[in-house]
């Protein structure tokens, strides 16, 4: 018998907010996190903004020595991780914990790490490189140092699939609770990136807005002027836990998660497949696992990176998946409040869909001032919008050609 999987604990760290709650309510009041960057100096770069984290301080949560051996991504994932595991009041010992797994995933790992590291061994030689640069880059980590915090003692690992990872991971938790591996998991993303080399190496690629004169506005969806993503940070992580577990310790559902897919492009490693055939497949997959037809899906949380091709090719995909449905269903990116958190980007969104199905709140897209003749579904713009959200999707695309789709339903 296959169990049902509740979604029993959230936390997340971004930069609209140090917890769920805050950031949850910044996001419906369709407030910004992005700004000039102030983490490097960033003279000669063409993008200087992102959207960083302020104020945030690791050692409120855990030992400054336990920090001090945590890359930032680790920092922000085992924060969002505690946050979660408090939410659903699941206590970790010995009677339960090779049954309760850790699985975050993070795109790019520890580069903040590994390019101050370079810089070390550059001016001071090899022998002052620091013995926890490998611990510390390595994108597995968030999980492997959440696993210690929490005794967690089950499957224990970082899917990477860049932009998609955070979805994909929480994916994979999803089916092996479905499989009976184990009876909960903590998963999701984490991901900070944002220093000199993460954004040269961006901007190489012509992936970055350049709106440098207008933080605020620079991320768009959907937008006719959009120019690019804004970098961001943060952390998103949930509790998944199986109907039985949780009825057996009276813990508290506060959505259903009944879906995922993931597909494959197969065609460029930066660019969507033509008109997001990739992705529409990807939401196809999800759907028939959660046996959903297109029409009972009542909110979309849209990967809408404010990248020219993507915006254009997720709507074509939704079309495609959706029909007629598609020009009725409220759509979000939050990204244009909250940047892009690369391989995190899917977990918080999860995070954030399972917030707008329990308040029945889609949040806005912002920035959304200039009509798409090629984007022209309901966005939500610039204002959130009471809905009555019974199934949700929320949507990650990846470089590499990386799709994945995620379903959670309201409680009956």
């Amino acid at each position: 018998m296959i169990e049902r999987v509740f979604i029993t604990g959230i936390g997340a760290v971004t930069p609209v907010g140090l917890n769920a709650v805050d950031s949850w309510s910044n996001l419906k009041k369709g407030e910004s996190g992005i700004g000039p960057i102030t983490s490097f100096d960033t003279d000669g770069f063409e993008t200087t903004i992102a959207a960083e984290i302020p104020s945030f301080d690791p050692e409120r949560h855990v030992s400054k020595k336990q920090a001090r051996r945590m890359d930032r991504f680790v920092q922000l994932g085992a924060v969002a991780a505690l946050e979660a595991i408090q939410d659903s009041g699941l206590k970790i010992d010995d009677s339960n914990s090779d049954r309760v797994s850790v699985m975050v995933a993070s795109g790019i790992g520890g580069i903040i790490t590994l390019s101050e590291q370079i810089e070390v061994l550059n001016d001071r030689g090899p022998n002052r490189v620091s013995p926890f640069l490998v611990p510390m880059m390595l994108p597995d980590m968030a999980s492997g140092q959440i696993s210690m915090l929490l005794g967690a003692k089950g499957p224990n690992y970082s899917t990477v699939s860049a932009c998609a990872s955070g979805s994909d991971t929480i994916g994979m938790a999803f089916e092996a609770i479905r499989r009976g591996d184990v009876d909960a998991a903590i998963t999701g993303g984490a991901e900070a990136a944002i220093c000199p080399v993460g954004v040269a190496g961006f901007n190489a690629c012509q992936a970055l807005s350049k709106r440098n004169d207008d933080p605020k506005g620079a991320s768009r969806p959907f937008d006719a002027e959009r120019d690019g993503f804004v970098l961001g940070e943060g952390a998103g992580v949930i509790v998944l836990e199986n109907q039985s577990s949780m009825e057996k310790r009276g813990g508290t559902p506060i959505a259903e998660m009944v879906g995922y897919g993931a597909t494959a492009d197969a065609h460029h490693i930066t660019q969507p497949g033509p008109e997001g055939e990739g992705g529409a497949r990807a939401m196809k997959r999800a759907l028939n696992q959660a046996k959903v037809h297109p029409d009972e899906l009542s909110y979309i949380n849209a990967h809408g990176t404010s990248t020219p091709l993507n915006d254009k090719f997720e709507t074509m995909a939704i079309k495609n998946v959706m029909g007629e449905k598609a020009f009725t269903t409220p759509i979000s990116s939050t990204k244009s409040m909250t940047g892009h958190l690369l391989g995190a980007s899917g977990a918080l969104e999860a995070v954030i869909t399972i917030m707008s199905i329990s308040d029945q709140v889609a949040p806005p897209t912002i920035n959304l001032t200039n009509a798409d003749p090629d984007c022209d579904l309901d966005y939500t713009p610039n204002r959130a919008q009471n809905h009555t959200i019974d199934i949700a999707m929320t949507n990650s695309f990846g470089f590499g050609g990386h799709n994945a789709s995620i379903i959670f339903k309201k409680l009956i």
